[in-house]
């Protein structure tokens, strides 16, 4: 029956999921959390650890109980952090507006408002670089946005996407009356887009959708009871709204369907530090039922459809794990690129971009991309953005030059987004993503040495991605806390700065001792 869930999304009617997310009782946070196990261990790229990895992780075991109590914070139930606020990359908050993310200036509108803008896990020691490279023929016409058709030869280019200035929301948190604070907070900022969860990484919907549009699984939760008003006022606030999808990390699909979760050689689960149950990523019935989630959030009215957790898992029981077929670190790489093309060919048959979320680390680094199969330029040219998670706090001692990259967050970021031009220079124009880093609107208390992140770290980060030329980001903080503070306003200009008041010149009264008989009468009286 789940094979054939991706059809029956794709072809669901507008009407009829409006209907679905619309017809139940009204009422009622790194984002990806971090991996069971560190990748391999604070380490650098120059500096390989003891056991010879190359990873440049940081180790997240801290982390990981800090996102915790984050989530706890705002979410009645089960966790949903995300991958892109975990280990090798998050989201941060704060930002800065301009440029075109695929390296060149832009001069037209680039904000979802309307605006113009300035342009702007150690695995097995192999090194190979398991590079897929993407599609490299050449291809004709207008690489379009949303709604836009495209020639049959274009189905492999790269479809335009506003200059996304964005944060991340939960499901409890979209489907609350906080929502409104962070509404109010794109209107007066710069912000222009929200990545809302759809499918969560407990494999919940967030929404209550009728099972029979999910294959029979009872995957849909009360989080948000009206998704379609929902979409609907966020659309009159000129918001871009993002569907982020928990692709391979699912406890729910396996309990329906147990055939699909991804076992150990024992045959005991593959799960994360909390006890979370991953699906195998190179089922193709796995494929088809995310793909389906996500030709349903088009039908729906989201704006955007973005992967989250579109890799392989790491760490020991994910060595021993039992995927049906043999693979190496060029085979992990494949089958992430083959599953990410399938699924941009589906949603642009909706008319809807596609992006995709991954490590930050894996920029520059064989061994990371080859743990979790995710080769940055070969994602990099079959999706229309990528997000990789490039949280300061994320990166190991000694990365980038920096005893504590935490500490450093303009170079950091920049860094890592000087990798990023280097390794997407080697994809196709016309097939190249828009680059939308995560940025870390946190404080990484776990880390010795780290830094409070307040609005001055925010604008670095954001800075750091304006000055590689990219215009895009997206801000983490697992349990939605964002304000102003680092933010321009939705002009794209900086606000004024607060003055403090004028010093008074008037001088002070003369303070006049009270008579020492008048405090012994006071002192007397109250006793």
């Amino acid at each position: 029956m789940l094979r054939t869930l991706g059809w029956l999304l794709c072809i669901g009617s507008l009407a009829a999921c409006q209907v679905a997310c619309s017809s139940y009782p009204q009422g009622h946070v790194p984002a990806w959390e971090a991996a069971e196990e560190p990748v391999s261990g604070p380490a650098s790229q120059a500096e390989d650890p003891a056991d010879g990895s190359g990873s440049e992780v940081a180790d997240p075991a801290a982390q990981r109980a800090e996102n915790e109590a984050q989530d706890a914070s705002v979410r009645p139930q089960s966790g949903d952090g995300s991958e892109a606020g975990g280990p090798a990359g998050g989201s941060g908050e704060e930002t800065d507006g301009p440029a075109g993310g695929k390296g060149e200036e832009t001069d037209g509108p680039v904000s979802a408002k309307g605006e113009e803008t300035p342009g702007t896990d150690g695995g097995n020691g192999d090194d190979s670089e398991g590079s897929i490279g993407g599609n490299a023929e050449e291809t004709d016409g207008s690489a379009s946005g949303k709604g836009d058709e495209t020639d049959a030869k274009d189905t492999d280019a790269a479809w335009e996407t506003p200059a996304v200035r964005g944060i991340y929301v939960t499901g409890p948190r979209a489907g609350s009356e906080g929502m409104a604070d962070l509404i109010a907070l794109c209107d007066t900022t710069e912000l222009n887009a929200m990545v809302i969860d759809l499918k969560n990484d407990s494999g919940e919907i967030t929404f209550k959708v009728d099972p029979e549009l999910t294959g029979g699984v009872q995957s849909g939760k009360n989080y948000i009871r009206d998704l379609s008003a929902l979409l609907q006022t966020l659309h009159e606030h000129e918001i871009y709204v993002i569907a982020r999808i928990v692709c391979f990390k699912d406890a729910v699909l396996p309990a329906a369907r147990p055939d699909l979760q991804l076992l150990q050689a024992d045959g005991t689960p593959v799960t994360d530090g909390k006890g979370l149950t991953w699906v195998n990523p190179c089922s193709e019935e796995v494929w088809d039922y995310l793909i389906g989630i996500g030709c349903m959030a088009a039908d729906l009215g989201f704006d955007e459809v973005q992967f989250d957790y579109v890799r392989f898992p790491s760490g020991k029981s994910a060595r021993v794990a039992d995927y049906g077929r043999e693979l190496d670190d060029a085979g992990r790489q494949q089958v992430i690129s083959d599953f990410l093309s399938k699924a941009r060919a589906a949603f642009h048959e909706k008319g809807i971009p596609f992006s995709a979320d991954l490590f930050g680390t894996v920029i520059g680094n064989a061994v990371d991309a080859g743990i979790v199969g995710q080769n940055y330029a070969a994602v990099g040219s079959r999706v229309d953005a990528i997000s990789p998670m490039v949280y300061p706090s994320h990166y190991g001692p000694g990365v980038f030059g920096f005893a504590v990259p935490d500490a450093n967050p303009y170079g950091t970021v920049s860094g890592a987004m000087q990798r990023s031009l280097k390794e997407l220079g080697e994809v196709p124009e016309k097939q190249r993503a828009a680059v939308r880093p995560w940025l870390q609107a946190f404080t990484a208390t776990w880390l010795d040495g780290h830094i409070s992140y307040g609005g001055d770290q925010i604008r670095e980060q954001i800075r750091a991605v304006y000055d590689a030329g990219y215009d895009q980001w997206i801000l983490w903080n697992a349990a939605n806390h964002y304000s102003a503070d680092g933010l321009y306003l939705p002009d794209g200009t900086p606000p004024e700065p607060v003055e403090a008041p004028p010093e008074s010149d008037e001088t002070p009264p003369e303070q006049v001792e009270m008579p020492q008989e008048a405090v012994e009468t006071m002192d007397s009286s109250s006793m």
